[in-house]
């Protein structure tokens, strides 16, 4: 089922685009970028680059259970055309050497990933890939790092917090947002957060500014056993082992009975979880190290500033390789 809410107005869309682009000074003149064309509001990728000025875009599109290639092309071409930039978006349905090796940026995108020995063996040797997250989130299981380095590929981090992008600041909306389709009000809830990383005081500011009571703590075996608390918000940064194990579901389960889980990020032992009765969400299971909510899940806001960013990101170590005293720099994390 494709995403039908009316905040993904195709008009709306590309006022939102047409303002991130703005902010960032993105420049893809030039250019020929490889990403994905995906749904709702990761649609807007492809579209990005194009209104940012790529000479071309390799739009990756595949069907799934949100849409056929098709439907997801037709809602992309519809945003294209709007902007204005449809005759430069190309789709494609595989990876082909003959297009990856055009590309001077690659985004690590759904459909793009993973990005393997043979995806990087076909690059430019001075392209680049774009995280499109902070490079401190890495996934090694998305990009070849090793292979990347024999070949002097370039992968840029985008800085989630740098004003123009500002992405972070959705975090606690994001939080809120979960807990609310679980059936925790946040307003007047007292909420246990486990943060170990840079989403901490976003998220912690974001629950407090909706109402709700947050202890903050890095690691269930520091939290104050004496409370009562209404939900524990997992964000632990995802570790080989789960972040919360079978262990930590005995504690939850002797000091904060009935107290919900909330998987924001890092893998649990939901097993465990489970097997004390602990109420648990989302109930569909992320992939390991993926985060139990989308940026998405809140409009498509914070997913245009991060698309937008991640290709500022790509574009200033493309066009200005080792000028690590430009301004422009601010916007990149490298890898």
């Amino acid at each position: 089922m494709s995403d039908n809410r009316p905040g993904l107005n195709p008009h709306r869309l590309v006022s939102l685009m047409r303002q991130a682009i703005e902010r960032c000074n993105l420049q893809l003149q030039n250019a020929v970028v490889f990403t994905e064309g995906a749904t709702g509001a990761y649609a807007v990728t492809p579209v990005i680059a194009a209104m940012a000025g790529a000479s071309h875009v390799f739009a990756l599109t595949r069907s799934s259970r949100y849409g056929t290639v098709e439907q997801v092309r037709a809602n992309i071409f519809e945003l294209a055309k709007i902007a204005g930039v449809s005759k430069c978006i190309e789709f494609i349905t595989e990876k082909k050497q003959i297009d990856i090796a055009q590309a001077d940026i690659i985004t690590n995108s759904g459909h793009v990933r993973p990005i393997n020995v043979e995806m990087i063996d076909w690059m430019k040797p001075n392209s680049v890939i774009g995280l499109m997250y902070e490079e401190w989130e890495f996934r090694h299981e998305d990009v070849d790092l090793n292979a990347c380095r024999q070949r002097g590929i370039q992968i840029a981090g985008v800085n989630e917090r740098h004003p123009s992008v500002d992405v972070f600041s959705f975090l606690g909306i994001m939080a809120a947002k979960l807990l609310l389709d679980a059936g925790i009000s946040v307003y007047t809830s007292n909420i246990l957060l486990l943060c170990d990383n840079p989403f901490r005081d976003f998220i912690e500011r974001g629950l407090i500014k909706a109402g709700a009571t947050v202890d903050t703590v890095d690691n269930l075996a520091t939290a104050p056993i004496n409370k009562n608390y209404d939900a524990i918000l997992v964000a632990l940064q995802p570790q080989a082992e789960p972040v919360l194990s079978a262990k930590d579901a005995e504690l939850i389960a002797k000091y904060w009975p009935g107290a919900l889980v909330a998987q924001y990020w890092g893998d649990i032992d939901r097993p465990a979880v489970l097997s004390h009765n602990i109420p648990l969400c989302p109930e569909v299971e992320p992939k390991p190290g993926h985060m139990g909510i989308l940026p998405s899940a809140v409009g498509p806001e914070p997913i245009i500033r991060l698309q937008t960013g991640g290709l500022k990101a790509a574009e200033v170590i493309w066009r200005k390789p080792g000028q690590s005293n430009d301004p422009e720099m601010k916007f990149v994390q490298l890898l």
